[in-house]
């Protein structure tokens, strides 16, 4: 289908953040002590970025089941507000997909190109359009977890250059997808979101914060704040 392609087309450009941090994913879980095949599971099982991240540094610390996967859940409770400001947008020429396949593949990065996208689509091309953008991410995703466990046998440690820049990456492709839903549109929303964020961060762990910080967004647009 043409919208497929063309939502696996949008998803370049997340693809080309996703590939070289599931990459550094795959070499951190691996130092951690997970197995290369456990690894990739984790990825395409989970597929849940920066959590993936603090599973393995949970595991790996000796943390108890409950409290490693009551803290990945804290953090990607987020979550919780992306699938209903995608699906009204959807129903608009009727529903096809399952909603449990759409809402696997709605990461951040997704949400944010699709917020972007949907709206210039006909209602009848979104479902897939969406399908194809979350399967561009995925596989990118996972295929950078294989790149990982498949060179990372043979390798030590990173460069420090190349650590430092994995560490940049993932920030800058939030940034340039901000920059593609439009900065000016969502000015109030963004600066209320960041400036309870960051004044939350200083009393509270970072994903609380984060939530918290977008139910202030939330609530900025509902009042009416949005420019």
């Amino acid at each position: 289908m043409k919208s497929l392609f063309q939502g696996v087309v949008s998803s370049l450009s997340i693809a080309a953040g996703y590939i070289p941090i599931a990459f550094g994913f795959a070499l951190t879980a691996m130092e951690a002590g997970l197995s290369p095949e456990l690894t990739l599971l984790v990825s395409i099982a989970v597929f849940a970025g920066a959590s993936q991240f603090i599973l393995v540094a949970l595991l790996a610390s000796g943390a108890g089941i409950v409290s490693t996967l009551g803290t990945v859940l804290m953090m990607n409770a987020r979550h919780l507000f992306y699938g209903p400001a995608i699906l009204p947008r959807l129903k608009a020429a009727g529903r096809g997909l399952p909603t449990p396949l759409l809402a696997f593949g709605l990461t951040d990065e997704v949400f944010a190109t699709a917020s972007g996208h949907l709206e210039k689509l006909t209602p009848e091309a979104r479902e897939t359009w969406l399908l194809g953008l979350e399967a561009g991410a995925y596989s990118a995703w996972v295929g950078g977890t294989l790149l990982g466990v498949t060179l990372g046998a043979g390798m030590d440690a990173l460069p420090p250059a190349v650590d430092a820049a994995l560490e940049f990456i993932l920030p800058a492709l939030f940034f340039v997808l901000l920059l593609e839903v439009g900065v000016r549109q969502w000015l109030g929303t963004i600066l209320t979101t960041a400036l309870v964020s960051a004044a939350l961060m200083t009393v509270l762990p970072g994903y609380h914060a984060l939530v918290l910080g977008m139910l202030a967004g939330g609530a900025f647009n509902l009042l009416g704040g949005r420019p």
